[in-house]
């Protein structure tokens, strides 16, 4: 496949997101069609899952040993602690600012869900692993 490194990415995206929408209808027997096109927060991490997708795929297709992995993996470490510290810091923020607006009578309608919790990013990149294994096989 010509552009195998392109199509797994956002293909294991795709199927993320919709793992999350499903999740989160079961969850709260609601459906929110806007969280198909929002990957902020949830299980699993879109973000992780499209980064170690391409990752995993860069090691099956061309070695463990490349400096192209090496170079994907230490980016793909970086995305992930930036979504389960900063983001999910800025989430905790947003959460408090939101309740103040409410007693102020204020209302400033912060977007909450912005990190991951650590089980949340391991499965992404469980799912990441899987579908590039999936993509670099057949």
């Amino acid at each position: 496949m010509e552009y195998i490194y392109l199509v797994c990415p956002f293909i294991s995206l795709l199927i993320c997101q919709l793992i999350k929408f499903l999740i989160e209808l079961i969850k709260y027997q609601k459906i929110n069609i806007n969280r198909l096109f929002n990957g902020n927060g949830g299980m699993p991490s879109t973000h992780t899952t499209f980064i170690s997708s391409i990752t995993m795929l860069i090691g099956f297709k061309l070695g463990f040993d490349t400096p192209i992995f090496a170079l994907a993996l230490i980016t793909s470490f970086i995305i992930s602690y930036d979504s389960m510290g900063v983001r999910l810091e800025s989430e905790k923020q947003a959460i408090a600012i939101n309740k103040l607006g409410k007693i102020k009578k204020i209302n400033f309608n912060l977007k909450e869900q912005l990190g991951h919790q650590p089980l949340e990013v391991f499965v992404g990149y469980l799912f990441g692993t899987i579908m590039a294994f999936i993509f670099s096989t057949f």
